[in-house]
């Protein structure tokens, strides 16, 4: 599944699959418990796949950063997001070792981390691109 449809709903825990569309917003799936949930477009969403970590030189996508914890952990679970301040900030300059630290706070690492485990516990660990973006870079 591609991060074109994996939601984070401001407000609400955890993440959400996008299941389809309705007059007043849409309905998502949680992927923790299962839950469907209808949200309004007043609720603040961003999509997945649009979301990207600031660097000194760059802004890496979420999706290059799932990668590197992934080539990391050997495609297992990451360290818990709820670990210290230190470690969360240690193994993050571990996977993103030029990371802004003045743009990216622990409460985003813990964010990161959260995601990736999510993903990785529903077996939703492809985070190559889609090949309709390939196409259009080639392009």
């Amino acid at each position: 599944m591609s991060l074109d449809k994996i939601l984070a709903i401001s407000g609400k825990p955890g993440l959400y699959e996008l299941k389809t569309q309705t007059r007043s917003g849409f309905l998502a799936e949680s992927l923790l418990d299962g839950k469907r949930l209808s949200v309004s477009i007043r609720h603040n969403v961003s999509v997945l796949s649009e979301i990207a970590i600031y660097t000194f030189t760059e802004e890496v996508p979420l999706r290059e950063i799932f990668k590197k914890i992934q080539e990391k952990e050997n495609g297992e679970q990451a360290i818990s997001h709820k670990e210290s301040k230190n470690k969360l900030e240690a193994y993050f300059s571990e996977v993103l070792p030029d990371y802004d630290e003045d743009r990216v706070y622990v409460s985003d690492m813990k964010k990161v981390i959260h995601w990736y485990n999510i993903l990785q516990a529903k077996g939703m660990n492809d985070f190559s691109e889609p090949e309709e973006d390939k196409a259009s870079e080639e392009e």
